[in-house]
């Protein structure tokens, strides 16, 4: 299928000149035809002139210089003392439309696949972590050592210039710190409701966080929420109360530890919203993500060893597969745990420079349903209707949020 434009040709006496100051009498000027790009057109053009409105904008384009112009259709169409345009139908090349098709099917492609590969490694990481943590129930070390595991991988994508390694100044340190502690605290909060909760239990407060992001960015940065988003947020806080109330494995300490979660992480989120203003100062997603994944390495390792004491020593392994621990399990499970923990937060940040932020939240909604359900079919987990009924109504109240922070205030009149 062809694309259409309008090639003018310029008949107007006002762009012709009646003299020259040339010395070769010869001299003529060279007026070339003129490509009329038409931007907003409701209406086909046809050879004799254009059906109904004329566009409002035009974009000129010739051999020599390249601009934009508001003209009136009034002077395209009545104005006699100017002359008048020649129009006709010109045919874009194939090629070119075929080729911006292809590349956005690319784009789409890679895209899913990137999704697809974030909702595997999430899957398989709640997996493999809810696993460790029911033979190793030690959450703080289990998250130290995740820590760990990302903390190799990234100095390795460093060594090897898969990354460029940025320059940390002490100004980007000290406004990273902030972030670093409110990430630590989230994902250990989070392994702590990991080892008491089931998994879609977990998952199903954690849905609560964007009532935790409105109330912060209230209270913080000052944005006031629309009413959209507001009433977005009454089925979250309901579903997450109606399934907790019926949940079979309901524990104080696992939920108060995952609504904990949601409040560390908002707080990084805001945290960073405002270490993100300076642009001079500020480091790109993936980086970021990367600093604050070796500091976080280095805060934890001595709160675990205060909190837990020495549990990943070759004696203490001993000791305990003396008492029935399988520590070849164990090691698997946690290096699987590692690396799918690391690798779903890379790809996420990774996504996040592609799309805005709402296709990003859309895409975490979907994903918290695909770990719930995923989890409930591996473990086997007993699920009542009114709890799967709150679970519904939280996630589809995420969703909602996620769309009503597309809608844009109209502006008030003066």
């Amino acid at each position: 299928m062809q694309s259409t434009a309008s090639v003018l040709y310029l008949s107007t006496p006002f762009l012709k000149s009646k003299s020259f100051e040339n010395s070769n009498s010869n001299f003529r000027p060279r007026i070339r035809p003129v490509v009329l790009k038409l931007t907003a057109s409701p209406k086909t053009p046809h050879a004799g002139g254009f059906q109904g409105n004329l566009p409002r904008k035009v974009l000129f384009s010739g051999s020599c210089c390249c601009f934009s112009s508001q003209i009136s259709a009034s002077f395209l169409c009545s104005n006699r003392g100017y002359g008048s345009f020649k129009v006709r139908d010109a045919s874009v090349p194939e090629g070119v439309v075929e080729s911006e098709n292809s590349s956005g099917l690319v784009r789409t492609l890679q895209l899913g696949s990137m999704f697809g590969i974030w909702y595997l490694l999430n899957i398989y990481f709640n997996i493999f972590n809810k696993q460790v943590l029911e033979m190793y129930p030690f959450p703080a070390t289990v998250t130290a050592f995740q820590f760990g595991f990302g903390t190799l991988m990234i100095l390795t994508m460093w060594t090897f210039n898969l990354y460029k390694r940025p320059k940390l100044t002490r100004s980007q340190f000290s406004a990273i710190l902030p972030l670093a502690v409110a990430h630590t605290l989230g994902n250990l909060l989070t392994n702590v409701s990991l080892g008491k909760v089931a998994v879609s239990f977990t998952h199903t407060i954690k849905a609560m966080e964007p009532f935790f992001t409105v109330l912060f960015a209230a209270l913080f940065l000052g944005e006031r929420p629309s009413f959209w988003v507001v009433a977005s947020l009454v089925p979250v806080v309901g579903g997450v109360a109606l399934a907790s109330f019926t949940e079979a494995s309901f524990n104080w300490i696992g939920f108060c530890s995952a609504m904990a979660s949601n409040v560390t992480n908002q707080s990084r989120n805001v945290l960073s919203k405002k270490f993100m203003v300076n642009k001079e100062e500020a480091l790109d997603n993936i980086n970021l993500f990367s600093v604050i994944t070796i500091i976080s390495f280095a805060l934890l390792v001595p709160a675990a060893i205060f909190l837990e004491g020495f549990k990943f020593t070759p004696s203490y392994l001993q000791s305990a597969a003396n008492q029935g621990l399988n520590v070849k399990k164990l090691c698997i499970r946690s290096l699987l745990a590692g690396f799918c923990f690391h690798s779903y937060q890379q790809v996420s940040y990774m996504i996040l420079q592609m799309v805005n932020a709402v296709t990003h939240s859309v895409g975490n909604c979907v994903k918290r349903v695909v770990v719930i359900f995923s989890s409930v079919i591996f473990f086997q987990t007993p699920v009542s209707p009114i709890n799967s009924l709150g679970t519904a109504v939280a996630l589809a109240g995420v969703f909602l949020y996620s769309r009503a922070k597309q809608i844009k205030p109209k502006p008030k009149a003066a």
